[in-house]
């Protein structure tokens, strides 16, 4: 495969297939894609926020002709940073899973907006949100879900090129969606794959998630471009497999042992998988795995759980801020 660079803005994947990176790939900083054929063109994933997305679209317009006017936008599934700036190509068919289409609206942005520009009264769990998400804008954003909604799978055409749109989901969120072009060896994919980041299981099962993994390995693709973290290549996807299967199995040991989820959490050791982004999502996995054993409780949830514990749980471990200090947003956390 290409030593692909890990810069931000748009890569040329080839055969009229690009990629749009955002280092460091850490909370909210996703990639997107853009495919085209002739006149046409689909859009995979928008941004985080508004200014975000425009200037994705304003970057693929200077390079690719194409681009300015988008025919067909895949959301790969629902989480904000992947759908929030859907408004700014909402004349263009907007195709998801029924899954995606089912949580679209879970987490509105005036959640975070309101939790970042206050995030006081919402305890530990504020500071956190806050500190991952001030560089970003959630002002102004409008909710804009698919026009369309498929199960299973769909194939749909970008001028002469084949897309299949592969829905794995439920396992990263309800609803996730591999995007495949088999004629140029192209997987986008979503977050189902964390390139060098940990992954987060909001919905699991973990079993379905390890499941795609391994549909990607048997697709016939030489690129991966992963919803966060550089382009990739099917040793990335094995590696994001065996990180999956390695949790399932401390988490299986010490819920045997008696262990709640968070004292399982805290006391896998995460070895050759430490030094990877946001190593605090791994109490999220681990409740969604116990979610699956026998006869373990399922306590309620608010619409954004965890964030206090993922907090604690970084300071514990001595990781610092999100960000460093001062994060970008001018405030030091």
């Amino acid at each position: 495969m290409a030593e692909w660079q890990y810069t931000k803005g748009l890569h040329d994947i080839g055969n009229g297939c690009w990629a749009w990176l955002q280092p460091n790939g850490g909370w909210g900083w996703s990639n997107a894609g853009l495919i085209t054929d002739g006149e046409a063109s689909m859009l995979v994933d928008t941004l985080f926020d508004l200014k975000l997305t425009g200037d994705m679209l304003d970057g693929m317009r200077q390079s690719v002709p194409q681009a300015a006017s988008i025919g067909i936008l895949v959301n790969t599934h629902a989480n904000g940073d992947h759908t929030y700036g859907n408004q700014l190509v909402k004349d263009a068919r907007i195709i998801a899973s029924q899954g995606t289409a089912n949580e679209f609206d879970h987490v509105p942005p005036t959640v975070f907006h309101d939790m970042v520009l206050n995030p006081g009264p919402f305890g530990r769990a504020g500071e956190f949100v806050a500190e991952c998400f001030c560089p970003f804008d959630f002002a102004n954003i409008v909710l804009t879900p698919p026009t369309e909604v498929f199960t299973g799978e769909t194939t749909v055409m970008v001028g002469d090129k084949t897309v299949q749109l592969i829905e794995v989901g439920p396992a990263h969120t309800a609803g996730d969606t591999l995007v495949y072009l088999p004629e140029d060896k192209v997987v986008y994919t979503g977050d189902i794959l964390f390139n060098e980041g940990t992954p987060i299981a909001w919905a699991g099962p973990v079993s379905n998630w390890i499941r795609a993994c391994e549909r990607i390995l048997e697709l016939d693709v030489d690129v991966v471009v992963p919803g966060h973290g550089p382009i990739a290549d099917k040793q990335d996807v094995a590696t994001m497999r065996d990180y999956l299967v390695y949790v399932s199995a401390e988490t299986r040991t010490r819920y045997d042992a008696g262990m709640d989820f968070l004292a399982a959490a805290y006391d896998i050791d995460l070895g050759d998988y430490a030094d990877w982004d946001a190593p605090e999502r791994l109490i999220v996995t681990v409740q969604t795995l116990y979610d699956t054993f026998p006869d373990a409780p399922t306590p309620e949830r608010a619409p954004i759980p965890y964030f206090e514990l993922m907090k604690d749980f970084r300071v514990k471990h001595g990781w610092g801020t999100v960000h460093g200090a001062p994060c970008p947003c001018g405030r030091v956390h």
